[in-house]
């Protein structure tokens, strides 16, 4: 490592400061999201490894990692395969003000933003039933084989189920919806890649997105309406419910 690099990484250390035993991964996020776009450091300085970040905060490496991982998803850093994890350009200038009240802020907001994107799902599912194309249908199918197909492989099941949602959202035909969605999607992703914990769960999700796939190929307003909102409401409580295991694990 140069003498930069080594300064860089005291510095970054320094500044961020031990946090309360038992942090959960939102508050170890919400710490280095603060910092990562306070001004302080330069875009495109390489971060200290998730070690030393990690005993800067006073918590454990998972929760430094898990943490990472949300703020790549949001584009705040970048991972790079055999080099490190670096701040992107223009994080303080392009961070959209949004991410001050989403999942980095705990429960409550958290909690909102399920119940918010619940309301759009349903919105953009109501939209879809008389804008969708026979080539959308298709992909749609495909998503649903593969989730079929992925029941003891919760990853790509993960995968194919947001796939299939980001084609209801672009048949949707508004713009700012599938937007918007995307946005609550990527807060809410760390959260929803912990909601299906077993088979149980993958086969309970596969059948009622099969139903709104048959709803929307019948384009059926209410049958759609009906079959997303039923999904959105067994899936905050999945969501929510590895949400609130987070926690208490954490001790809260």
């Amino acid at each position: 490592m140069s003498a930069n690099s080594a300064a860089s990484t005291a510095k970054i250390s320094a500044a961020l400061g031990s946090m309360d035993q038992g942090s959960v991964v939102s508050e170890v996020a919400e710490r280095l999201l603060a910092y990562f776009t306070s001004g302080e450091i330069a875009p495109g300085t390489r971060l200290p490894a998730e070690r030393t970040l990690a005993a800067s905060l006073g918590v454990g490496r998972s929760a430094v990692r898990e943490a990472l991982a949300a703020l790549e998803i949001l584009g705040i850093v970048v991972v790079r395969p055999g080099s490190g994890t670096y701040l992107r350009d223009g994080v303080s200038e392009l961070l959209p003000r949004t991410l001050s009240w989403g999942l980095m802020l705990g429960a409550p907001r958290t909690r909102e933003l399920v119940e918010l994107r619940g309301g759009l799902e349903v919105q953009a599912a109501q939209l879809a039933a008389q804008r969708i194309s026979d080539e959308a249908l298709d992909r749609m199918q495909a998503n649903l084989d593969t989730m079929e197909q992925s029941l003891d492989d919760l990853k790509a099941f993960v995968e194919a189920d947001a796939a299939f949602h980001r084609e209801i959202a672009a048949s949707s035909g508004n713009q700012v919806l599938e937007e918007l969605l995307q946005s609550i999607r990527s807060l809410l992703r760390i959260w929803v890649d912990r909601a299906l914990t077993d088979e149980g769960h993958a086969a309970a999700a596969l059948a009622e997105h099969t139903e709104i796939f048959r709803a929307l190929k019948s384009r059926d307003d209410a049958a759609v309406t009906a079959t997303m909102r039923s999904h959105m409401k067994t899936a905050a409580r999945r969501l929510l419910a590895g949400y609130d295991a987070d926690r208490l694990e954490a001790g809260e």
